[in-house]
Parts: C-alpha cells; structure tokens; sequence
C-alpha cells in the first residue's frame, strides 16, 4: 500500500510543481502585460498633453490671425482712401495746370496786345 500512496504522492507532487511553474509563468506574463500597459497609459497621457498643448497654441494662432486679417483689413481700406484722396489731388493739380496754361496763353495774348498797341502809339517826348 506504502508503494501506490508513494506514486499517488509524486504524482501530486509533479502536478502541484507544474502548476506551481505555470502559476509563476502567468505571474510573469501578467507583470509583463501590466508593465506594458503602463508604458501605453503613459504613452497616452503624454500625446493627450501634447495634443492639449497645441490646441492651446493653435487657439491662439487663430486668434493671432484674426487679428492680423483685421488689421490688413484696416489698412486696405486706408490704402484705399489714400489713393482715391491722391487721385482727386492729382486731379485738381491737372485742373490746376490747365487753368495756369490758359491763363499764361491769355496773358501772353494781353502782352502781345498791348505791345502792339504801344507801338502803335507815337512816343511823346
């Protein structure tokens, strides 16, 4: 009887060491598992700040330029008055050219007149 309890005993020694072994390899792979995990939710949480940070930077480059177009806006619509003031002034300085010219031709007319008339006129002494 000593003989079947001995192999009854080994028996369930080897089966209590092989569960014992693959107990300790699934304690490894699940520290594995969880160590890699760990790595992923870091991972994860670094790209969420990262995203975070740049969203926070877009906003702002948004803004920036909304800012930036509004002022472009600005200073077309001045470039714009300008240039319409400048052709107006361009406008009255042509006026203003031909005005002169015929004032210098009706001038210049006068004086022909009037020395024509002086030499017609006999000198007095």
């Amino acid at each position: 009887m000593q003989d079947p309890k001995n192999k009854l005993v080994l028996a369930l020694s080897g089966i209590i060491l092989l569960l014992v072994a693959v107990l300790f390899a699934s304690c490894a792979s699940s520290y594995q598992h969880k160590a890699a995990r760990q790595k992923e939710m870091s991972a994860r949480f670094d790209l969420e700040e990262k995203l975070s940070k740049i969203s926070q930077q877009d906003a702002g480059l948004e803004q920036r330029l909304k800012t930036a177009e509004k002022e472009l806006e600005a200073e077309k619509a001045a470039l714009d008055n300008t240039k319409k003031a400048l052709m107006q002034e361009q406008l009255i300085s042509q006026s203003l050219k031909e005005e002169l010219e015929k004032v210098t031709r009706q001038k210049e007319s006068l004086e022909a007149q009037l020395a024509a008339a002086n030499a017609a006129k006999p000198v007095k002494r």
